[in-house]
């Protein structure tokens, strides 16, 4: 019940378009103009740095709050031994922010990527996914500082994160030792559902960025910094509802 209840609640939260929210507040509708996107990358090239931030960090707090929470309550906050029926639960409760961010009610189901809201998510893992969580977010600022694109960075930190959890068990099975009692000493039930889980929301925000993938192979894909010269203006919302 736990489990279902926080799935449920992942969804919830996951689905506040908070992109559109701080665009309305600001008089503009966010689907209209930019990359129609309701993420931070969005809302940052039409209303600025600052907005980017507060829309990027509203963004992963809907990942990490029902993670953190929900592991909370669980008793699993804290501990790298899980048994698999709570791992998975665990793993599912991560994967729903990020399900209800990507496909919200309030939006017509036209969310935005995930990639903010993931982040949250694995981080509130705590310790078992943190660590990829932060990985990630190193390739990806290393990525945007040589490229300078969002989206490439985006994608390779996602496909990064389930190497990241492998090299988190492995080195914990070789400090620990295979006769020491560790949820990585069976790596199918124990280590396979972070692996699987990882791979999987890789995959969804892969999938999220293919017409950004398009555009880089295009050389069409807007840089950070440079205004997409083809972006429409911002339009006013009481103008599109």
């Amino acid at each position: 019940m736990t489990w279902a209840l926080g799935f449920l609640f992942g969804l919830a939260v996951g689905s506040i378009p908070f992109g559109v929210i701080i665009g309305r507040c600001r008089g503009v509708d966010i689907r209209a103009a930019g990359s129609h996107n309701i993420g931070a990358t969005n809302v940052g090239r039409l209303l600025g740095f600052r907005y980017f931030l507060l829309c990027f960090f509203l963004d992963m707090l809907k990942g990490l709050v029902p993670t953190l929470s929900i592991g909370y309550v669980a008793g699993t906050l804290g501990r790298f031994e899980l048994p698999p029926a709570h791992a998975f639960g665990l793993l599912a409760v991560m994967i729903a922010p990020v399900l209800g961010h990507m496909f919200s009610p309030f939006v017509g189901f036209r969310g935005g990527k995930g990639v903010a809201t993931g982040v949250g998510a694995l981080l509130g893992i705590y310790p078992i996914m943190t660590l990829p969580a932060v990985g990630g977010i190193l390739v990806f600022a290393l990525v945007l500082a040589l490229w300078r694109y969002v989206s490439a960075g985006s994608c390779v930190a996602a496909a990064t994160i389930p190497i990241w959890v492998y090299l988190e068990f492995k080195s914990a099975e070789n400090i620990k030792g295979r006769d020491e009692q560790l949820l990585v000493s069976d790596w199918l039930t124990a280590g396979g559902p972070f692996l699987l889980a990882s791979a999987a929301l890789a995959c969804l925000v892969i999938w999220k960025h293919r017409a950004n993938l398009g555009r880089l192979l295009r050389g069409t894909e807007p840089r950070v910094g440079r205004r997409n010269a083809g972006a429409s203006r911002p339009t006013p919302a009481a103008q599109t509802d």
